[in-house]
């Protein structure tokens, strides 16, 4: 067996020198690309071009080997980085991909896949068949060669298309979910028409049953990645949160697990990235991934790997070989063929068998048409196979870096005309203002639970946490676990209980956890610090003294917090109950608007109402009533604006919402007149509570309406 020996002392520092000039140049370009108005991926793609043999590498040779690998070895080792790039780019391209967006325009994305591929195929091979005879490595391999052409200018580049849809801000729009799904099945039957030609090139027997066995292979894996894949994701998570607990263990796992299923990709004879791409899909349907991964990754990607990805394909053209007449015009054709076969094709496709409109046709044409680094990546391997000539691998290339260069233009002119339904307005609208909501940071719950079957009231408290998760649950994938502590000895019993309790729970990912010890605070906190967002607690008892608001449990746990708690002080709440008329006092703090937005997520759609309200106070002793009017008419103003912006945000995701501003000289007082006359089941307070003193602090009006209050209270405490 061969020895591992490393990359000599020149070819690293080739490596090293080649990824700061195209990182460097790549984000430069693309900053001005984007001041120009333009997507970043533009001046991303011409930084390597500049860099290139076209431009500097002509004019300054003594860049080669510098910027432009000088040896194999160098060109490997670049490669093996851009590779990197394109499987985390398809990765948050699969992180962002709704599958029930994709569902909705199955019908579209499918119509435009079959013309996007059908049409460019057909005149790939015609052109191929008119190509001379000097273009071809052998003449006497046409047919061969115009099969290859044709698929050639039949695939599109996900990883370009994802970044042109990113840049353009269209990854969450109807079309941009369509489009990429339009991109997958391209793909997918452009590389199956690659591998079977790639067969015939090397001398193998093409039949109908290594046809069929080639979409099998792609069936195959699919089937596989939707069903053990999706449980090897689950469970790998499961795994790595509640039993690793080094830091940056979910996006270690995210990586591995990118690169796993991208070589069994590159094993079956597919793209790496195709594998990333899925992952991508698989961890975007686990409710327990933390938002902070997301985010980690998308930096990671955008910020460095992508832009050196892009940069790379760019350095492998050179324009310079089709500085001969005959070579232009023929260049000319290539992209004229490939860009009006696409278009053509996809809009075809799109408009006589999904019945779409003249511009969103035109839309899935006009973004289907980049090849990108996709297209240099199939002429390199028509290159390798000796299909094609330098000369027509050049072609290719300026033809894939071409349409990719166009796409970004004709996608954001042909979205001028296309207007947006009222429901995709509503869906985008409302992903606006709640960007950075509290709730989009809840994925995982933890609800601590004790054994006291014996007591009503903890079976009360059991069945309105179950109903409050039951409706999160219903707008949010969220991932609960029930967490039973008790002495040394009760584990079985506690598992008995936990078993029934997680009949209330039915429909939700759930896990149970008992844990056997003495210190239930310490073994909460212990789980808690596991990749939570939410702990759910239940106050059923009354404060044993001045100096507990809860109990001493609970009142530790919520300073002692390392996420978000939900307090629901249950005393006076029936076991019939439901929150079918919420309160949210607002100040106008983001407290406030945290217990707003957790209102909303508690009130079943169109059915139960969320009363916004605001007490603008009025000094007891303010005697000079004539002179404060105009004081008082602006904060009601200000009141009026504050709660109707949290109304729209209501209406926005179907809640009934009303908002209301009230004049009083005790704030506590007014909130409790107004729930008793609105019939409230529930008060929701927000506070953002930090670790001050001994006693938990909650502010003296929070603490004066938990006491008073004839009413459910629930306590949001968002870190």
């Amino acid at each position: 067996m061969e020895i591992f020996t490393a990359a000599s002392h020149n070819d690293v520092l080739a490596l090293v020198t080649q990824i700061a000039i195209l990182l460097f140049t790549a984000r430069a370009l693309g900053e001005i690309a984007q001041r120009l108005g333009q997507p970043p991926v533009i001046g991303e793609l011409l930084a390597g071009i500049l860099l290139g043999p076209s431009f500097l590498g002509k004019l300054f040779p003594f860049i080669i080997g510098y910027v432009i690998p000088e040896k194999g070895v160098q060109g490997y080792l670049l490669e093996a980085i851009s590779l990197m790039g394109a499987m985390f780019l398809l990765f948050i391209t699969g992180l962002e991909t709704d599958l029930q967006l994709i569902r909705r325009y199955a019908k579209a994305s499918m119509a435009a896949a079959a013309g996007g591929v059908i049409v460019p195929f057909a005149g790939g091979f015609l052109l191929g068949q008119a190509l001379p005879d000097f273009l071809l490595v052998n003449p006497a391999q046409r047919m061969i060669f115009s099969l290859f052409l044709a698929t050639a200018m039949s695939i599109s580049a996900i990883p370009v298309l994802a970044k042109i849809l990113i840049d353009l801000n269209l990854m969450r729009r109807n079309i941009g979910q369509a489009i990429i799904a339009a991109g997958m099945v391209d793909d997918t039957i452009a590389w199956i028409l690659l591998s079977i030609v790639a067969g015939l090139a090397t001398g193998k027997a093409v039949t109908t049953l290594s046809v069929l066995g080639a979409f099998g292979t792609v069936l195959a894996f699919m089937i596989v990645s939707l069903t053990f894949g999706r449980w090897l994701v689950k469970r790998s998570l499961d795994f790595v949160q509640d039993q690793v607990t080094s830091p940056h263990r979910i996006l270690t796992l995210s990586v591995i697990l990118i690169f796993v299923w991208g070589s069994l990709t590159q094993a079956l004879h597919l793209e790496p990235v195709l594998g990333a791409f899925v992952m991508g899909i698989l961890f975007g349907q686990m409710p327990r991934l933390p938002q902070a991964v997301r985010t980690s990754l998308d930096e990671i990607t955008i910020g460095i790997f992508a832009p050196i990805f892009f940069a790379v394909a760019g350095l492998k053209v050179n324009l310079l070989i089709l500085f001969d007449p005959q070579l232009i015009v023929i260049a000319f054709w290539v992209i004229l063929v490939a860009t009006a076969g696409k278009v053509i094709g996809t809009y075809a496709g799109v408009r006589l068998l999904a019945h779409k409109d003249h511009w969103t046709a035109l839309s899935f044409g006009a973004a289907l048409n980049a090849r990108g680094a996709v297209g240099i990546i199939v002429a390199a391997i028509g290159l390798s196979l000796g299909i094609l000539s330098q000369a027509m691998f050049s072609i290719i290339v300026v033809m894939a870096m071409v349409t990719s260069l166009l796409a970004p233009f004709f996608l954001r002119w042909t979205l001028k005309f296309i207007k947006p339904d009222e429901q995709e307005v509503k869906r985008l609208h409302q992903e606006q203002l709640t960007h950075g909501s509290i709730i989009n940071k809840i994925h995982r719950v933890l609800i601590p639970v004790r054994n006291r079957a014996a007591e009503e009231s903890a079976d009360a408290m059991h069945i309105i946490k179950s109903r409050l998760i039951h409706n999160i649950s219903a707008k949010t994938k969220v991932s609960i676990t029930l967490l039973s502590v008790g002495p040394h000895g009760s584990k079985d019993s506690n598992n008995k209980f936990l078993n029934e309790l997680s009949q209330l729970f039915s429909g939700q990912e759930l896990v149970k956890k008992v844990v056997e010890s003495s210190n239930p605070l310490s073994a909460i906190l212990d789980e808690a610090h596991k990749d939570y967002d939410l702990i759910v607690l239940g106050a059923s008892d009354k404060a044993t003294s001045s100096e507990t608001i809860f109990s001493p449990l609970i009142d530790s746990l919520i300073q002692l917090s390392p996420c978000s708690t939900m307090v629901v002080d249950s005393k006076n709440i029936s076991d019939h109950w439901s929150p079918k008329r919420i309160l949210v006092p607002s100040k106008g703090s983001l407290a406030a608007k945290h217990a707003a937005e957790f209102a909303y997520l508690l009130a079943p759609l169109q059915e139960e109402t969320v009363m916004i309200l605001n007490v603008v106070v009025r000094q007891a002793n303010d005697w000079h009533f004539d002179i404060h009017d105009d004081i008082y008419r602006r904060q009601v103003r200000i009141s009026q604006r504050m709660v109707e912006e949290l109304k729209e945000l209501g209406d926005l995701q179907g809640v009934k919402t009303s908002a209301k501003v009230e004049i009083g000289t005790d704030p506590e007082t007014v909130i409790l007149e107004v729930a008793g006359k609105e019939n409230i089941d529930l008060i929701i307070l927000g506070t953002d509570v930090r670790p001050a003193s001994d006693r938990l602090y909650l502010g003296p009006r929070v603490e004066r309406i938990l006491r008073n209050s004839p009413f459910p209270v629930l306590i949001l405490n968002s870190i």
